[in-house]
């Protein structure tokens, strides 16, 4: 548990399957006064959905939180954050089953998250994903998580783990200007390991806007990896 004299706690919480199903993980970070990450944690799930991987990511959050402290939670996962705000309660009143009579979907883990949240403050909060500039504890999470589910293996501050390192879904917030601005940069030599391509471990997308898929050849550019093309079109 976190310590009970803070007034208020900002977290950032995010899930990742690489296949959905596939390999896949959760993640949470919790940040200080000025919101710098200071404490996080990552855990393997195995083979599961994105859902489970969000919902686990919440409630891991919530279990590892002191329920006296008020607490906001960033995600990116509409899914999560509706199933715990809007739909729940309607699934509590049927039975745990939805308006159309079905069985909710991973309802193990709605109910646990359901009484996680009995007696505490929990403001929840919608962040996009992947977003140059974007939220800065939403990004964190999200590195992190992908890194547990690429590795399978868990991680997080208090085993000394490094930061995860940058995600290859997110642009660099220097060519997200340059394509809102329409400036381009100076030309990179052709020479060398910038025209190298490498076979993707995973799926991406490039700043073109279009994903390349795993085991695809891609070719680093000024902002992260990509389609060899786009690289050759933002040299010219």
């Amino acid at each position: 548990m976190i310590e009970r004299m803070r007034e208020r706690v900002v977290a950032a919480c995010d899930g990742a399957s690489k296949g959905n199903p596939g390999p896949a993980a959760w993640a949470w970070v919790i940040a200080d006064a000025s919101e710098t990450p200071v404490r996080w944690q990552a855990g393997a799930l195995g083979r599961a959905t994105n859902n489970v991987a969000e919902l686990t990511a919440l409630e891991r959050l919530l279990a590892a939180t002191d329920p006296d402290v008020p607490l906001e939670v960033r995600m990116d996962s509409q899914y999560a954050m509706k199933a715990v705000t809007t739909w729940l309660p309607g699934w509590k009143r049927n039975g745990w089953r939805t308006a159309a009579g079905k069985p909710v979907a991973n309802q193990e883990l709605v109910v646990s998250i359901d009484g996680l949240l009995q007696g505490r403050s929990v403001e929840f909060r919608y962040v996009p994903a992947h977003q140059a500039d974007g939220d800065r504890l939403n990004d964190f999470a999200d590195r992190a998580a992908s890194q547990a589910a690429v590795a399978q293996q868990d991680a997080g501050s208090d085993a000394g783990s490094p930061e995860p390192p940058p995600s290859p879904d997110t642009p660099a917030a220097g060519a997200a200007k340059r394509r809102s601005t329409g400036t381009k940069t100076a030309s990179r030599p052709r020479g060398g390991s910038s025209n190298r391509t490498i076979k993707a471990k995973f799926p991406g997308r490039c700043l073109c806007g279009r994903p390349y898929a795993a085991g695809e050849s891609i070719a680093r550019n000024d902002s992260g990896w990509g389609h060899p093309a786009c690289r050759t079109a933002e040299s010219a």
